[in-house]
């Protein structure tokens, strides 16, 4: 059974987007991204929120020729091999390929797609995840804690979510950036 693995960079104080919106202070440099893909090279399904597709939409036209860091055109092949799931009521249509249209996220058929595979699953956009997390899916959460303090914004775990987490793995990078892998053991009991 496939494994559902929740990733984001965020910042400090757990913003994945500032209040205005922006994420520029979270782009990650080689060391990181390559940790990134490293990460995510097993996640042969993806799953997405409009605005996270939008913003990542942009990996199926990227320039890959030789001039290109390695990390640019591995993190482009992975993306263009995927296969992907965007969950919006208001897309009209995507624009990527190996890539299908839901309106609603159906937990029900997330858990049949995990027990389908023995690859793994990732979901990207805090919204989305939210619903993922809530809904118990998530196996795995990987945070890349970049070393800004945003003040607000977009946080990458949803309100109110509480679940036992056990260490899997953690590094530090040369940027100042850390990473903490966590198994989802469950729903905290009170």
């Amino acid at each position: 059974m496939g494994k559902l693995i929740y990733s984001s960079i965020t910042s400090l104080d757990g913003y994945v987007a500032d209040a205005s919106g922006s994420f520029d202070w979270s782009v990650p440099d080689e060391e990181v991204h390559a940790a990134i893909n490293d990460l995510m090279r097993s996640a042969t399904t993806q799953l997405y929120g409009r605005r996270m597709y939008e913003v990542l939409a942009a990996w199926e036209t990227i320039d890959v020729s030789a001039g290109q860091p390695d990390v640019i055109r591995d993190y482009a092949a992975q993306w263009r091999a995927a296969d992907k799931i965007i969950y919006s009521r208001s897309l009209e249509r995507v624009s990527t390929a190996r890539t299908r249209l839901a309106r609603d996220f159906d937990a029900d058929e997330i858990f049949r797609l995990k027990q389908s595979t023995d690859d793994d699953l990732a979901i990207g956009g805090p919204e989305i995840a939210a619903h993922a997390l809530c809904d118990g899916l998530v196996d795995e959460v990987h945070v890349f804690i970049t070393p800004a303090v945003v003040g607000g914004g977009t946080s990458f775990l949803p309100d109110g979510f509480a679940a036992g987490l056990e260490l899997i793995s953690e590094r530090r990078f040369a940027g100042g950036v850390v990473h903490a892998g966590y198994r989802v053991l469950g729903p905290l009991q009170a």
